[in-house]
């Protein structure tokens, strides 16, 4: 049985509740971010490429790793008992200098991940996971949170504006075998 604190938020369907992940939890986190993660990619990156990003970064074994390090927070959203999404916190900036020049405020964490499944769209779920995100990057002493999102990905960058980040600068990042753009998004707290 799980046993899991529950930070009381809920999106619009009173049946989606945001809980942290456990390391119960890995095998499932990995589902969901087999189907997700590709609906986020560019349509320059090939099947293949994505394929290898989801082997490399988001198996099940490398979610039971997140789930241990302790400057990660994984939170999970819920309806039905299954999971419907993620979002993954990691305190600090990295050692990229585009980062560092456009996160000045310190401490920061990046919210690396944030993932619903394509039926809960537009249901508020995106948003419970958010709020939650948010309210744990302060509770940890986060002087902001930041994260970068693919350049042509407008509709994420609008879902992002909406809760108070905005563009601080650029980076690049290799996906297979393409040089991606995104855009750094920071919001204070």
């Amino acid at each position: 049985m799980r046993a899991a604190r529950r930070t009381g938020v809920s999106g619009p369907a009173p049946s989606a509740t945001v809980d942290p992940a456990t390391a119960a939890d890995a095998e499932e986190l990995a589902e969901v971010a087999a189907v997700t993660f590709p609906l986020a990619c560019p349509p320059t990156v090939g099947p293949d490429d994505i394929a290898a990003c989801i082997a490399e970064n988001l198996s099940a074994a490398r979610f039971a790793d997140y789930l241990a390090d302790p400057d990660r927070r994984v939170l999970t959203a819920r309806a039905g008992g299954r999971i419907i999404g993620y979002s993954m916190l990691i305190r600090g900036v990295g050692a990229d200098p585009d980062i560092a020049r456009s996160v000045p405020q310190r401490p920061a964490m990046e919210l690396s991940k944030m993932y619903v499944l394509p039926g809960h769209h537009g249901a508020g779920v995106a948003a419970a996971l958010m709020e939650a995100a948010l309210r744990w990057a302060g509770q940890d002493g986060a002087a902001a949170v930041w994260l970068g999102v693919n350049a042509r990905n407008l509709r994420a960058q609008r879902f992002y504006a909406k809760h108070g980040f905005a563009v601080s600068g650029t980076r690049r990042f290799r996906l297979g075998d393409h040089l991606e753009d995104d855009v750094v998004m920071v919001r204070p707290l």
